[in-house]
């Protein structure tokens, strides 16, 4: 297994992280789920920061446990964990059960793939940590739009119940393939030697290589921990509302033509992932960082003449650039965590910077109560552009620490 290109561990590391992320799809699910719940937007977008929460709890569990236990046995769990979770979600007659299924179950399966494709795949590659990132980290983000639409596709609208059996048959399917998946879970040998370091190529050495206990000191990880907490709650209430923002302006557009236009935020989200990543690569963090704020900023303003005009194509424009725009959160993330700490105890780091997400979910539920309390979706857009304000502050005092 371990004489495969390292490129086929990428396409693995991609496939895994396809499953993983269909928690993002969760906007256009909830649709489809509540024509028959029909419950308030708000405590069915709980079900969303549910996710996110116990999603970084999974990650920081495999990120502690990584010496000990194998990522081939994370991603069997996680298999494991998405069957008994869509399975209990499909048997829900209220939320209670999504929170349990969908939420904790399925949020946990999601973040043991998460670390373990993140930390094994991307070891095959030091010499391009941005690119890989946003690589494997395009799956996860465009499994809102591929999953988003299968959903639809095969749940017809005259079946208010019919979710239920899809969320059945999305169970086996992520179980098998999760199963096929772990085989391909090996870390490259000591004498491994990248394509770059072996032609020699100039490759930036990381400042540090400290273990969490030192790196929860560093100023810079506080710092770029609260930018990411501001950048990821922009992102995460233009995900988690989406759908609704698409319907409020696109009053006679078809369910499944919705799902088509919230499915650009997802596949900009993956093409932002692969774009940012490199240019984290090339540029380094200073420039990556801005430029991801600039053009969340924009996205907002282009949301904002969407809901004043009543125009879809503006619908369709911020969704792109919005999509492009969270795109380059998860790849800095990773990042930034090898080029600021090292690779020695990437796992563990790894997983902590994640935990940001714990936070930021919580801009689903702010959203939907904003929602819920104007009818608009205005305040979320506002709320968008106002944490973005608020992290470029932030963003001022980030510094890669020095080498000692």
């Amino acid at each position: 297994m371990k004489s495969l290109n390292r490129w086929v561990y990428a396409v693995i590391g991609v496939i895994v992280l396809l499953l993983a992320g269909l928690v993002y799809a969760w906007s256009v699910m909830a649709n489809v789920i509540n024509r028959e719940l029909a419950v308030e937007q708000a405590p069915l977008s709980l079900t969303f920061t549910i996710v996110m929460a116990m999603f970084c709890v999974g990650c920081l569990i495999a990120g502690i446990l990584a010496k000990k236990v194998s990522p081939k046995v994370y991603v069997l769990l996680s298999g494991i964990l998405f069957l008994a979770g869509f399975l209990i979600a499909s048997a829900t007659t209220g939320v209670t059960l999504l929170y349990l299924g969908f939420g904790v179950l399925a949020g946990l399966g999601a973040g043991f793939a998460y670390n373990a494709v993140m930390s094994t795949m991307s070891s095959w590659f030091p010499d391009k940590q941005g690119l890989i990132s946003g690589i494997l980290l395009m799956g996860f983000g465009l499994s809102s739009f591929i999953v988003g639409k299968l959903f639809v596709a095969v749940t017809p609208e005259s079946d208010p119940a019919a979710w239920r059996t899809t969320f059945r048959v999305m169970a086996v399917i992520i179980f098998v393939v999760m199963v096929i998946c772990s085989f391909f879970f090996v870390k490259p040998g000591p004498d491994f030697v990248p394509p770059a370091a072996a032609n020699k190529k100039a490759t930036r050495e990381p400042a540090l290589d400290i273990p969490s206990g030192e790196m929860v000191k560093q100023p810079s990880f506080w710092l770029y921990y609260i930018w990411a907490i501001l950048i990821s709650a922009a992102g995460l209430a233009l995900v988690s509302q989406a759908n609704g923002i698409a319907s409020q302006v696109g009053t006679g557009v078809s369910p499944g033509n919705i799902a088509t236009v919230v499915g650009l935020v997802s596949i900009f989200n993956g093409i932002g992932r692969v774009i940012f990543g490199g240019l984290f690569d090339k540029k380094g963090y200073q420039l990556t960082m801005a430029l991801d704020m600039i053009v969340f900023v924009a996205a907002g303003l282009i949301l904002i003449l969407a809901l004043n005009t009543g125009n879809f194509l503006f619908i369709i424009l911020g969704f792109i650039v919005g999509g492009f725009a969270y795109g380059g959160v998860t790849p800095t993330n990773s990042a930034i965590i090898s080029d600021f700490f090292g690779r020695t105890n990437y796992p563990m780091n790894f997983s902590l910077i994640n935990t940001n997400l714990i936070i930021a979910s919580f801009a689903s539920t702010i959203a939907g109560k904003l929602y819920d309390a104007s009818r608009s979706y205005m305040s979320t857009i506002f709320m968008m552009i106002g944490v973005t304000i608020v992290g470029f502050v932030v963003f001022l005092g980030i510094r890669r620490p020095k080498r000692r």
